[in-house]
């Protein structure tokens, strides 16, 4: 790879500055700390603020490339794709009638896939911080969750128009809570929480596995005040994505359980089963909510977003081939052309048609390849692997992506960082565990 052969190059010309330097020396123990806080300031801060920590750690990974010796760049097999993909939204970035919106649409791009290789790199060295950096994210989303649990408590009033209220008794009316995260809204804070769930339970299996009980019991009630959070926001799309998160745990636990602990492994999944049920069958409120899923065009909600999703995709039918350029802002002015009148839209609400009419079909295509290469692989660790330890991380990203993608069918909360730095780390150490099976995680 010609790119490798430029870094071992300048790797040799500024070797000195390496061995004279305890910073470029201990530069993985600088780049830990931003790591971890791009986690934490995403639940109070806005988009730039999170977004320059990310590229702090850009910037840092690109001095550790460039100066510390061995350093290489060996790409997966989907982060072909990956690159591919960052390629066509380039050329669609140059072909675009709004250059200056869609570049920064771009950037923004740059930052998150940086962010993601950067991850790659440090990960490579350093596969022990995982569980710590797995254990942050599993706290974060905790404490947002526990934030939730006492705005519910409050009976918050709406601070804008989320649901359609109009065949609704005012005490069936769900108070839907959106913890702390900017811009305060309920959908972005559902698709965070049910994003992040899967990294909370698998930390209650991580510590069972690891026979540190005391902690385990800790995630497991961090797990019920995290469900009970994404019931609480009203984020039907949330509670789809739940639902799949579950499913996916019973299929994959099923390796273990199945032919050793039958019995119980069906009571485990009867008794959850039986109480998301419950829940939605006798709390009018979750029951109302959860059914407006089927009304159609009954409820203003779906019937917005399916005038969302005609106007999207004439806007794809004319730009089919490089899209318009990537971007909400660019897409929010080229969407003016074609909504319905009093239909404005900040997006396609659907990840899949939003990177279709901002990047084209063949963008489309090959991140739809990433995806798939991607959970392929994963689950095909998970299926072979012996480590138990590797297994549970693994399994644990790789839900959580699937329930990202999943909630993408109907939102574009996905776009948001505190969702995108979220799912490029899941991303990172799913790759790193089941590429590398040589440097498997301690069992």
């Amino acid at each position: 790879m010609m790119f490798n052969n430029i870094l071992e190059f300048t790797q040799k010309r500024l070797n000195f500055l390496y061995k004279n330097s305890t910073f470029l020396q201990n530069i993985d123990k600088i780049i830990l700390p931003f790591i971890l806080l791009t986690f934490i300031v995403s639940m109070f801060m806005g988009s730039d603020f999170i977004g320059f920590v990310g590229i702090i750690i850009i910037f840092l990974t690109f001095i550790k490339l460039l100066i510390c010796p061995g350093q290489r760049i060996n790409l997966k097999i989907f982060e072909v794709f990956l690159l591919v993909y960052f390629l066509i939204v380039m050329v669609s970035l140059f072909g675009s009638t709004l250059f200056a919106l869609s570049l920064k649409g771009f950037f923004k791009t740059f930052i998150y896939l940086g962010f993601y290789l950067s991850l790659s790199i440090y990960l490579k060295d350093n596969k022990k911080h995982i569980p710590l950096i797995l254990g942050t994210i599993a706290g974060c989303i905790t404490f947002e969750a526990i934030i939730g649990i006492f705005q519910s408590t409050l009976h918050l009033e709406q601070i804008s128009t989320w649901q359609d209220t109009s065949y609704l008794n005012p005490e069936d009316v769900i108070s839907r809570v959106y913890g702390t995260l900017k811009p305060l809204n309920p959908n972005l804070y559902g698709g965070y929480l049910v994003c992040g769930l899967p990294v909370v339970i698998g930390s209650a299996f991580y510590f069972i596995h690891k026979k540190m009980n005391n902690i385990a019991l800790g995630g497991i009630i961090a797990s019920i005040c995290t469900c009970y959070a994404i019931f609480q926001t009203g984020c039907r799309g949330a509670y789809l994505s739940m639902m799949l998160v579950f499913g996916l745990i019973f299929l994959i636990s099923a390796k273990f359980f199945w032919n050793t602990h039958k019995k119980i492994y069906i009571s485990i999944i009867s008794s959850a089963t039986l109480l998301f049920i419950t829940a939605i069958t006798f709390v009018n409120s979750l029951r109302l909510r959860f059914l407006s899923i089927f009304a159609m065009r009954s409820d203003s909600s779906n019937s917005f977003r399916f005038n969302v999703y005609h106007s999207s995709l004439e806007m794809f039918k004319d730009n089919w081939l490089l899209g318009i350029g990537v971007g909400n802002k660019n897409f929010r002015e080229i969407y003016g052309l074609y909504m319905k009148t009093g239909f404005d839209a900040l997006s396609a609400y659907n990840i899949y048609l939003e990177t279709a009419v901002e990047s084209g079909i063949f963008a489309l295509i090959v991140f739809l390849a990433f995806i798939i290469k991607l959970i392929y692989d994963g689950f095909k660790y998970i299926l072979t692997s012996k480590n138990t330890s590797g297994i549970i991380i693994t399994a644990s990203c790789l839900i959580a992506i699937c329930a990202a993608v999943f909630h993408g069918l109907v939102d574009t909360i996905y776009f948001r960082p505190q969702l995108q730095f979220i799912f490029w780390t899941l991303v990172a150490i799913s790759g790193t565990i089941s590429y590398n099976k040589e440097t498997e995680m301690s069992d």
